[in-house]
């Protein structure tokens, strides 16, 4: 089965993202600085600067992988919780915090858990934040719903992740790009050119950044509006739980 129809529907794409992420683990790192030719770094500190001041707040990280957005939050203080779908990515990001007693140990903890299915009461939350999260979810509105209840009035939402650009010739350029560069670091580092084909189609599934900011809205947010990266190719997504 080809990936395009293995995530063609949210049945097949929970297994299909479970199992990838836990055999894509340990290049992780790598493969981000790769494919955004070192910019993902500073990327995620443009998305965690958007959220301050964050010192003293309550922050939730989701699809965390190795804790990169999460250990910015807790160096600008925040107390932070990293939720990832895959226990591979949790125990690297845990492997990742200082000893006990060094800064940011006590305002940082991980778990293995499902975005679609938070294990949080209501309102739990003054942040979230998600780099390269929502456009995994099988189920996007329902996720959206999710991250809606955890956070409590006036809390913010960021999100950072591919988008899915408008015109069609980019739209069909930035594909192939990720295809031949996928299928390159895939057959590299796993044997398998596969690995990574995920996301061009991935992205093809996608609804965009336009798409998502209506979600955002039925949803319950206020103030849906999102910020192109690396000139609209990527995107950052702002928005806030009604007062």
């Amino acid at each position: 089965m080809s990936v395009r129809d293995a995530i063609a529907t949210p049945a097949g794409k929970a297994p299909y993202v479970r199992r990838l992420f836990g055999t894509i683990a340990d290049r992780y790192d790598l493969v981000t600085v790769l494919l955004s030719y070192g910019q993902d770094a500073r990327w995620k500190r443009r998305l965690v600067g958007m959220a301050q001041p964050v010192a003293g707040r309550r922050s939730l990280d989701l699809a965390c992988g190795t804790g990169d957005i999460a250990f910015l939050l807790a160096h600008a203080g925040a107390e932070v919780v990293g939720l990832d779908l895959t226990e591979r990515m949790i125990r690297l990001a845990r492997a990742k915090t200082p000893e006990p007693g060094a800064e940011p140990t006590a305002r940082t903890r991980f778990l293995v858990g499902d975005m679609g299915a938070l294990p949080f009461g209501d309102g739990r939350f003054d942040l979230v934040t998600t780099g390269y999260g929502l456009r995994n979810v099988p189920d996007l509105p329902g996720a959206l719903a999710e991250i809606r209840r955890v956070l409590r009035p006036d809390g913010l939402l960021l999100s950072l992740d591919f988008n899915r650009p408008r015109q069609r010739l980019v739209r069909g350029a930035y594909h192939a790009y990720l295809t031949l560069a996928g299928s390159a670091l895939g057959l590299a580092l796993h044997g398998d050119p596969d690995t990574y084909r995920y996301i061009p189609e991935s992205i093809r599934l996608y609804p965009g950044a336009d798409a998502v900011v209506g979600l955002l809205a039925e949803a319950g947010f206020d103030g849906a509006r999102w910020w192109p990266v690396l000139g609209g190719l990527m995107a950052i997504h702002e928005a806030r739980v009604p007062k």
